[in-house]
């Protein structure tokens, strides 16, 4: 079979392999939902992850010694990674192929020659390397997943592929359509590096991958190489029409831009001029771009110095840390945590209530897309039962968690449960607290035990709630003059009161416009004056921030629309000492 088929094979079986990843992300108990697949294989034998990772928190996570086979594989093959593995490096392809097709053979060849500007992918590399290595008050910045082929593909797929697709098809693969904010400017940016390689084919590996560049580094010590078996071809640039890495296989080969597609050695060299060998090429060969100039360099460290600062003096990791910023449970301290995350999407897509979200602009830049709950969206809040985040996080940035530990029972009641916020009551927008309306779904909904948010039960007069009682049978009050609202009182939590007295509180049951029907037999004398005020229990929402979780499920069932009336806050938070509640 030909080389360059096996290699197809390898690409498309990769593809999959990462689509079929993202879809059994999804916790259920259908055969294709989540089943102890390796679903974090492909962002563990991503090199730069690790790298990044290691400078950043001077450790290497465990799933993550795994990129030393893509190592050691590039220091043998060269950059196989990107041209048969790498499932975004595919998309472009396929796509930069397309944008190919009806093209003449010149123009082909001059889509494909090496262009200066892909110098570019190196200077970022730098620059994200250099973020991971210098640090600002002893806090690196870790921002690699922004750009790393890797963690894009994943969060691209995961927060906006997979649930456009469940939005044209109206199938979700969960029990209900998954929504994530932000994911249209995700959309858009995955399409815009698709739609570029009609422009120039593989537009994204050749100037902005980083990986592609690191790989790049190790490659230039491969020991196999594409070479030429002699000092000149016949110049026909067959070669060229189909150079997946613009390397100038037709030249001077240049060695860290070689993607190891083997077009040319397969498709296009009629002379077999061209062959995969341990020699350098008899032509010869450029180890590393001459643009990667001493100059450039230093500007791109000096750069990395620069940015590190500049994305602490929002002060996010200081006084003025976001109090809407709830990461999810098992999350380490922030500073930690952002040392860690490389915004990869896969917490988000496997949440079962799908209120993890990736967080915008507002959290900060050095925050965007790292994962943070929002209570109003999805099916529920943070359940107490739950632990999947944690176990599918590539980096440990949210530490997987066991439901014991979660909950604080068993040998962790000492420490009691895992708090990731706290919930307070807005006295202005709740019903019994500004309304007068009764409401007790934030307690009735609350899951710790004992409840983190009891009432404080009130009896108050109901506006225009001053009657005439004409006659008394029984049970019943006939009324004078006022018309009520048919079955208006009969929810339970009404009563009427002879003159407003609160020790004679009688609870409405029924009530027609001029009949109330009270819950025990009364007498013509119980109303002396003639007058009744209807009253309205309230039981008022108080919460305890000794119990409170943070877990939002109040938030998430409060039936006050817009802004909540009990919203969670990070305050109270177990990961992070200095965010405790000052009380």
């Amino acid at each position: 079979m030909r080389i360059v088929i096996v290699r197809r094979i390898s690409q498309v079986f990769f593809l999959f392999l990462l689509i079929w990843f993202c879809v059994v992300m999804t916790v259920g108990e259908e055969w294709w939902q989540l089943r102890g697949w390796p679903v974090g294989l492909l962002l563990d034998l991503d090199p730069l992850v690790a790298v990044a990772t290691l400078f950043t928190t001077k450790t290497v996570y465990a799933g993550l010694a795994w990129s030393l086979t893509t190592i050691i594989v590039t220091l043998l093959f060269g950059r196989i990674f990107c041209g048969w593995v790498c499932p975004f490096g595919t998309l472009h392809q396929f796509f930069g192929w397309l944008g190919q097709l009806g093209r003449r053979l010149q123009a082909r060849v001059d889509a494909n020659r090496y262009r200066r500007a892909q110098v570019i992918k190196y200077f970022i590399l730098i620059c994200f390397l250099g973020m991971a290595i210098f640090s600002f008050e002893g806090k690196p910045a870790l921002q690699i997943g922004l750009l790393d082929p890797i963690p894009f593909v994943h969060r691209s797929i995961n927060l906006a592929v997979l649930p456009a697709a469940e939005y044209l098809t109206g199938k979700p693969l969960s029990s209900a359509q998954r929504y994530y904010s932000g994911a249209w400017l995700i959309g858009v940016l995955f399409v815009a590096t698709l739609l570029a390689n009609f422009w120039v084919p593989r537009f994204y590996c050749r100037f902005v991958c980083p990986l592609g560049a690191l790989l790049g580094l190790f490659a230039r010590f491969s020991l196999w190489r594409i070479a030429m078996t002699a000092p000149r071809c016949t110049s026909c640039t067959l070669c060229e029409t189909a150079c997946e890495g613009a390397c100038d296989p037709g030249e001077k080969i240049r060695v860290s831009e070689c993607l190891m597609c083997f077009n040319c050695l397969d498709d296009m060299c009629r002379k077999k001029f061209l062959t995969y060998r341990i020699q350098e090429s008899d032509a010869g060969e450029v180890k590393l771009p001459p643009d990667l100039t001493r100059r450039g360099v230093l500007a791109s460290l000096g750069a990395s110095v620069v940015a590190v600062p500049f994305l602490r003096l929002e002060g996010t990791l200081a006084q003025n840390r976001k109090a809407h910023l709830v990461r999810p449970p098992g999350s380490l301290a922030e500073d930690e945590f952002l040392a860690r995350c490389i915004k990869c999407g896969q917490c988000m897509r496997v949440c079962p209530t799908n209120v993890l979200m990736p967080a915008g602009l507002d959290a900060g830049v050095e925050a965007l897309w790292t994962p943070v709950l929002n209570f109003r969206i999805g099916t529920s809040g943070c359940q107490v039962n739950c632990v999947a985040c944690g176990h599918v996080c590539p980096t440990a940035a949210i530490r997987p968690l066991t439901i014991e530990e979660k909950r604080g029972v068993g040998r962790f009641a000492d420490r009691g449960p895992v708090r990731i916020g706290t919930a307070f009551v807005d006295h202005g927008r709740c019903l019994p607290w500004s309304m007068d309306t009764p409401c007790i779904v934030c307690e009735e909904n609350c899951p710790t035990t004992p409840k983190a948010i009891y009432v404080r039960e009130e009896f108050r007069p109901i506006r225009g709630g001053t009657l005439s009682v004409a006659e008394v049978d029984g049970k019943t009050l006939k009324i004078g003059g006022t018309k009520l609202p048919p079955r208006a009182y009969a929810t339970g939590d009404y009563f009427v009161s002879p003159g407003g007295s609160g020790t004679a509180r009688m609870r409405i049951l029924a009530n027609t416009s001029d009949t109330i029907t009270v819950d025990r037999p009364v007498s013509r004398d119980a109303f002396p004056t003639g007058i009744a005020v209807l009253l309205v229990r309230l039981q008022k929402p108080v919460v305890d921030p000794k119990l409170c979780i943070g877990c939002g499920i109040c938030e998430h069932e409060c039936p006050v629309s817009g802004l909540r009336a009990i919203r969670v806050t990070a305050e109270n938070e177990s990961r992070h000492p200095e965010n405790m509640l000052k009380l």
